[in-house]
């Protein structure tokens, strides 16, 4: 189970130098929910990124107010764990809340952005627009 996105911000401001920081994504991608293979499909992957992503979000309407569940998955250790750190910043939230967020800042905050290749760094920027995309379609929806 991946910790909170506030605990993975918490435990990036303990960890000194971008090798640790580096395996530290790499063991959230460890800890991601595993993506059933039947979920890796033409249908569920993002498009732009280098790696292939898989990502799928669905609306948990068993709540008051329906909330976004994300799952994911990539064939690069470092993507999986880009990704794990995504869904713990969007899962949970109302499609409202998800289309507020500022991922990219956060990535900024923990200092990865100056540590991902272009390639990587557009990947995000495509997993986030994904995020976004299934939010409106779901607030759209509601």
């Amino acid at each position: 189970m991946l910790p909170t996105i506030d605990e993975i911000i918490s435990n990036f401001e303990l960890l000194d130098d971008w090798e640790e920081r580096y395996r530290y994504v790499i063991e959230l991608g460890r800890q991601m929910e595993p993506l059933p293979a039947e979920q890796h499909v033409d249908a569920n992957k993002v498009r732009g990124c280098a790696s292939q992503v898989w990502l799928v979000t669905t609306l948990d309407e068993s709540k008051s107010e329906p909330r976004l569940h994300l799952v994911g998955d990539s064939d690069a250790h470092i993507v999986r764990g880009l990704t794990a750190l995504l869904i713990a910043l969007y899962n949970g939230r109302t499609p409202a809340e998800a289309l507020d967020v500022d991922a990219l800042g956060l990535f900024k905050g923990l200092g990865l952005v100056e540590h991902l290749t272009p390639q990587r760094s557009n990947g995000v920027r495509a997993m986030v627009e994904r995020i976004r995309r299934d939010a409106q379609v779901a607030l759209t929806a509601s």
